[in-house]
């Protein structure tokens, strides 16, 4: 561990991994410091289409496409009713390798992509407990840690990236959290195996599928070693308040809700307890300041519908790791230098917020694209996490067409309440003893 390096990254999920993986190309110093030591436990295991020229970048594809994780072709939908939408295959689409893409098992990928950065040049560090960011003035000049012997130390670096996660250091600090107005989720989930897989193509397809009284949705998530996530998302105050303390009651209460989950799952053994997590939306005002960067979910959070948060962390990292590279070489390591990237991701989220939006208020693939088959291609371009591009957004449009009479405006994200710590409307993901790997 030096004590000073030229950027220093606080965090070492995928995001951290990524803009430290890329800033240690260009032959900077950097020195990343985790709290935690992996591998350890994360939602978020499926990845979109969109993030392999990422993982392509940073050396990883290889990696993956090496690896035990199954590999993903599609997504389908099933609604409210039970009927299966057609799968929405990602290569149909688009005919690139790109176009398969993986189910995760986070402790593995995560610890896959830190290692990786270590090979690339990172002076990465686990345990570590990043204090505070120093600043003078109203530039960070550093981080203070706190390592395993309890003693803390003052790093220096020219550019500080938080990537802490929905610990958001920065973000607190500044109170540049807002609330999104309307994406308010929880979730219960657990892990199956021996519950059914679909065969060829099929069987790392994501599965989205509607409860019976439309109050929320299923992933179903297949894994490796006959392992199938399965979990249930829907707002929070339906799914957690006036209901059970007991989460595997709230759990089977709303698989009976889903036959199709049920009959998925009928001769399948749990093989963890029950985990929740409270998914409420929120997004920063700002990416960046003078000498620092926000990335990943330190940054903002979105949804899990659509499974998006791999790649929006993985994208973040890209386009902070490529402004600060730049403005180093240039010794400006201003806000609108670092957070040059800020505008076009937040209209790349808004997209994707958007789609999200649309289908908790009624949207149906399936009568889209009945409606406008010409239009199939572009919404699973969507799907796929194509969202840096004005090109997508011929679909809302023809998608208002269908409005019942009387709909209302989705609110913008900015719309919703100022917030200050995450524990104020999201406590830490609860964990049942023996977590999974």
């Amino acid at each position: 561990m030096h004590s000073d390096y030229d950027v220093v990254v606080i965090g070492g999920g995928p995001a951290g991994s990524t803009v430290s993986t890329l800033i240690a190309d260009s032959g900077m110093r950097v020195g990343l410091f985790e709290r935690e030591r992996f591998p350890r436990f994360h939602i978020g295991e499926s990845l979109i289409p969109e993030t392999y020229w990422v993982l392509k970048r940073t050396g990883m594809l290889q990696k993956m496409q090496r690896s035990h994780f199954v590999k993903k072709y599609s997504v389908q939908f099933v609604n409210a009713s039970g009927k299966l939408s057609a799968p929405f295959y990602f290569h149909d689409n688009k005919a690139h390798e790109s176009s398969q893409t993986w189910q995760v098992v986070r402790s593995e990928f995560d610890q896959m992509m830190l290692e990786n950065a270590r090979e690339h040049g990172v002076d990465a560090h686990e345990g570590v407990h990043v204090l505070e960011v120093l600043f003078e003035g109203a530039r960070a000049v550093g981080v203070g840690i706190k390592g395993a012997d309890g003693a803390r130390r003052d790093i220096r670096a020219k550019v500080v990236v938080d990537a802490s996660g929905q610990a958001a250091l920065l973000q607190n600090r500044f109170k540049l959290r807002v609330w999104d107005p309307i994406l308010n989720k929880g979730a219960i989930w657990t892990y199956w195996q021996g519950a059914y897989r679909d065969t060829g193509r099929d069987e790392g397809a994501t599965m989205v599928l509607q409860t019976d009284n439309r109050n929320g949705w299923f992933w179903y998530i297949p894994q490796h070693d006959d392992i199938v996530s399965v979990g249930i998302v829907a707002p929070f105050d339906y799914l957690f308040k006036g209901r059970s303390a007991d989460h595997e009651t709230t759990y089977r209460e709303e698989v009976e809700r889903c036959p199709a989950v049920k009959q998925r799952i009928a001769g399948a053994t749990r093989v963890t307890g029950y985990f929740v997590t409270r998914d409420y939306s929120y997004r920063s005002t700002r990416v960046a300041g003078d000498g620092w960067v926000l990335v990943g979910d330190a940054f903002g959070f979105l949804d899990p519908l659509y499974s998006s948060g791999v790649l929006l962390a993985l994208k973040s990292g890209e386009l902070a790791a490529d402004a600060i590279v730049e403005g180093l070489s240039r010794d400006d390591v201003s806000e609108r230098q670092l957070g040059q990237w800020g505008q076009a991701f937040n209209e790349g989220v808004d997209r994707m917020r958007r789609l999200v939006c649309e289908y908790y208020d009624g949207f149906s693939f399936g009568e889209f694209v009945r409606k406008y088959p010409h239009l199939r291609n572009t919404v699973t371009d969507l799907l796929i996490g194509d969202l840096f591009n004005t090109r997508v957004d011929s679909v809302w449009g023809p998608m208002e067409s269908l409005y019942k009479p009387g709909k209302n405006a989705i609110p913008p994200w900015n719309a919703g309440t100022p917030g200050t710590l995450v524990e104020e409307k999201m406590p830490h993901l609860e964990l049942p003893e023996g977590r999974r790997r």
